[in-house]
């Protein structure tokens, strides 16, 4: 596995490339709504990826067929945009995006609950962003990735949640997925060493049921096996000489 050091110059490409991935991460969360369809979800990454000329990161990426992924209730990732999916009251919705700039990417994602009342659906919503929280604190230079993921796993399990095997966190950089393999699961002090200059995407994926999941015949929307809701939140992080520091906050985070 060969794992891609930044330099000082590539890490200051790959903040633009995030905080640009940040803000359009932002504006597509904030065109979810009732009445909505996920294709208009799709326009804004679209609108705003011709004005910055920048690209997409997943238009096209093999074959994907659109901006972004937007993903409803028991969908965790990968949901294609459509004119005829709308997003109505009480749907978790899961938008994950990236921006290719000079030759970089950055990938991140969240989860809006439109009109949601459900306990237990805002319990999985905010214990999901416990668990990035909890993956991206335990990062570092020098620290397995197995610690990275049991730490997700411990916050997620105490609650008697799923956590996403199949599919999980990533490198990103000149590609929107390298290595090394980033699990939101693990046994403490196993597992790729992270060294400062490495950038990955840590994205928990938790479910109110079994992790198990299963694709669409579309080949691309991952569904939880039993229909259980799902959330998901990601960051794109870099790893420095003493911590990591998240790329993909929004530009007016204090």
């Amino acid at each position: 596995m060969k794992v891609d050091i930044k330099t000082k110059q590539e890490i200051d490409l790959m903040r633009e490339a995030c905080r640009l991935t940040a803000e359009v991460r932002d504006l597509a969360a904030a065109a979810v709504r009732p009445g909505a369809t996920t294709a208009d979800i799709d326009a804004v990454v679209r609108n705003f990826c011709k004005e910055r000329k920048v690209a997409a990161s997943f238009l096209g990426y093999e074959g994907y067929p659109g901006a972004l992924c937007v993903s409803i209730n028991d969908e965790i990732i990968h949901g294609i945009p459509s004119p005829h999916r709308m997003i109505m009251p009480g749907d978790l919705v899961k938008v994950d995006v990236g921006v290719c700039k000079h030759g970089f990417n950055g990938d991140t994602a969240r989860t809006v609950a439109v009109g949601v009342t459900d306990p237990k659906l805002l319990d999985l919503v905010e214990t999901t962003k416990k668990c990035l929280a909890a993956g991206i604190a335990a990062a570092g230079p020098g620290v397995h990735l197995g610690d990275v993921g049991a730490a997700i796993q411990e916050v997620a399990e105490s609650k008697g949640y799923g956590v996403v095997r199949d599919y999980i966190g990533h490198g990103v950089g000149r590609t929107i997925h390298e290595d090394p393999p980033v699990p939101n699961y693990g046994k403490r002090g196993k597992g790729f060493i992270l060294k400062p200059g490495m950038t990955i995407a840590i994205e928990p994926m938790i479910t109110l049921g079994t992790y198990k999941v299963d694709v669409l015949e579309d080949e691309w929307t991952v569904v939880t096996r039993d229909g259980s809701m799902a959330a998901h939140f990601e960051h794109t992080v870099l790893i420095t000489d003493d911590g990591a520091e998240i790329l993909t906050l929004p530009a007016d985070y204090p």
